[in-house]
């Protein structure tokens, strides 16, 4: 429960698996491969987790909201080990980092927009 009495918004699997169809709808390739995984949250409720596989160094970005109940999202680079690349490859990199980001503010655009329409958020709202 949020601290208003609504129940927390929750984006499920499924629900985040049809934003980044949409996503990828508009043409934003992503080199590596986008995965939409389960994930339980801390009451055991599936939350979703987004991730990109780059394809041009050897590490992820992990995609998902700040917190359990907040529409902001954030975005965490893994990376293993150093990295040595040809300008070309940084420049690659670059671009498929440029693309997380963006879809990133996608997913963070469509939560406003879920929280909005579903009534748990806004007039007043924390």
């Amino acid at each position: 429960m949020s601290t208003d009495g609504h129940t927390a918004p929750i984006r499920s699997q499924a629900l985040l698996a049809e934003w980044v169809e949409e996503f990828r709808a508009q043409g934003d390739g992503v080199a590596g491969t986008l995965d939409v995984l389960l994930q339980d949250g801390s009451d055991g409720r599936d939350t979703g987790l987004v991730i990109v596989r780059l394809k041009n160094a050897p590490a992820d970005v992990f995609m998902q909201p700040r917190d359990y109940d907040d529409p902001f999202w954030e975005a965490t680079l893994t990376a293993r080990g150093d990295l040595s690349l040809t300008p070309y490859q940084l420049a690659s990199l670059a671009a498929e980092i440029v693309v997380a980001g963006n879809l990133c503010t996608f997913l963070q655009f469509k939560s406003l927009e879920w929280d909005r329409e579903s009534g748990l958020r806004g007039h007043g709202a924390p």
